[in-house]
Formats: structure tokens, sequence, C-alpha cells
């Protein structure tokens, strides 16, 4: 019996590690992607697993290492650049999407999972982080040759090792009482990180899934100041989230553009002018809430 080997190119991020971890568990061959093998080391215990040190920007490297995939899943993504000007988003969604693509006809892979996000719309997407992402999408799902295409579109993932979740933690430890927040009336509806591998999972195989972009979300709806709070009580603190006007929440960011390391943006901002909440024809909604798993690695 074949088994199937897939390429996951992000594989080291922290959607990666969850999703590898049930690949292994499902029995399939992995080939994980990475610029630094030492990212990845702690996969490498996974059975049947792979580490390739590759530049997944170069073509060449990405056609030699999809040689014997049967699905290439492509999680990387950025949520800021290190310029202002989008080209750094371009260069990340589209043009690595573009490359993938190439890979993938010039070794007939017959399927390609897709990381996209909610909102993303090459169109009218109010920030270059959404445009670059649906300006990806649409040419993942518009490929005309043999690979099957499946596109995915989430909210804020959370879970162990989650980005957003213990991010925020952070900064609310290193902040006494008061916790000035820009868009704090933005709405998610956070989904599990073990729930978005399933879906990638189950989709493999599953041909209604050819073609089709599947937005995936929570079963609850909080906005982002809520967020806050949930999270600061799970940090034993008590802050006071204030939620700036909007005037103040351009400021912000546009002073925090300049900071080292980008904690906030003006394309961030621009992305949070629009709820992450499903509304699609497609939609997958999780069961698991922040009340059931966020207390499990965020309390001392």
């Amino acid at each position: 019996m074949h088994k199937q080997r897939v390429c996951i190119l992000g594989g080291s991020g922290f959607v990666g590690r969850h999703l590898s971890s049930q690949l292994a568990r499902a029995g399939y061959a992995i080939d994980i992607l990475t610029r630094r093998q030492s990212q990845a080391h702690s996969l490498s215990v996974l059975p049947d697993t792979r580490i390739l040190e590759l530049d997944v920007n170069d073509q060449q490297a990405l056609n030699q290492a999809f040689a014997s995939a049967d699905v290439v899943i492509n999680l990387i993504g950025i949520l800021n650049e290190s310029g202002h000007d989008g080209d750094g988003f371009r260069r990340a969604h589209v043009d690595l999407a573009r490359k993938v693509l190439n890979a993938c006809q010039q070794n007939n892979v017959p399927r390609l999972l897709h990381m996209s996000a909610l909102n993303a719309d090459a169109a009218y997407g109010p920030s270059h982080y959404l445009r670059s992402k649906g300006e990806a999408e649409n040419m993942v799902l518009a490929f005309a040759g043999k690979t099957r295409v499946t596109s995915f579109k989430p909210s804020i993932i959370f879970g162990d090792g989650d980005s957003f979740f213990n991010r925020f933690a952070g900064l609310l430890k290193l902040t006494p009482w008061v916790f000035p927040l820009a868009c704090g009336n933005a709405r998610f509806a956070p989904i599990h990180v073990e729930e978005v591998a399933a879906c990638f999972i189950d989709s493999i195989n599953d041909k209604s899934t050819f073609g089709k972009a599947i937005e995936l979300c929570g079963p609850e709806i909080y906005t982002l100041k809520e967020l806050l709070q949930f999270t600061s009580q799970q940090i034993g603190r008590r802050h006071y989230i204030l939620n700036l006007p909007d005037s103040l929440a351009k400021l912000q960011a546009t002073l925090l553009e300049y900071v080292p390391g980008k904690p906030f943006s003006l394309d961030n901002y621009r992305s949070l002018q629009i709820d992450s909440v499903c509304q699609g024809e497609r939609v997958f909604t999780g069961k698991h809430s922040i009340h059931s798993v966020v207390p499990g690695y965020l309390r001392p």
C-alpha cells in the first residue's frame, strides 16, 4: 500500500508543528522544508519524517523537494513586512505561491493545500496583508494544471505555542494597570490549532473540497478587548483595557510602525477594520472554546 508523502512549507511554525504531529499519527510520510534545520529539530523524532534544509524561495530547490510529494501544504505567511509598501507581503504570499504552483506542475503533484486568511481579497482588502493573501488565493484556486487545490481561511488560531494569547500575555505582564488598545471593537472567532490541522488532513482525499476556499472559525465570537480581558485574567492580573478612539489607534500604529520588531503597524490597523468572523458559503466551525484550552497553557 502506497504511503502518501506530505511536503510542508512552514512546518516548523506553530500550525506546522501541530499539523506534522497529526499527520504522523495518521500514518503519512512527511517532508518539512525549513531554512534552518535546527528550527525543526524537535520534529525529527516523528516517524517517517525528513527535515529538508533549503531556501523555499529558490525555484530549483522547490522543484527538487517536491519530486516525491503526493501532497504539498503551504503554511507560510507573514503579519508584518520589513518595509511599508507591500512588497514584503507580495514576496511572502504571492511570489512564493507562484513558485509552489510551478514546482507542483513540474512534478505532477496531485494535491495542494494553501493557507490563506479570512477577509483575503485581492481587490478590496483594506491592507497589504489581506490584498496579497487574496491575490495568492485567487491564483492557486484558478490553477488549471493537474494539481487539485484547497484554500483555508482561518480567524485567529489559538493553542499551546500560539503567537496571539502568548504574545499579549507577555505584553500585559510588562504593562502596569492600564493597557491602551487599538481597534478593541474588532471581532474574532478564535479556532483551536488542532481543529485547523484536522481540517487540512481531512481534506486531502476529500474531492468535495477540490477548488474550494473553506473558512475556519471557532464556536464563539469575541471583541479584541474581550480577548485581552480574558488573557489578563488567565495570567492573574486585573488590567483596565483602555479602548483607544480611532484617531489615537491610528497614531499608535503609526508610531509602532518604526519600533524594532513592529509590534503593531498601520497595515495591522487596516486589517482590523474588518471583523475576522466566518460568513462565507463553506464554513467549518470548531468545537473547542478558548475557555477550555487557553487556561491550560497561560495560567502560571
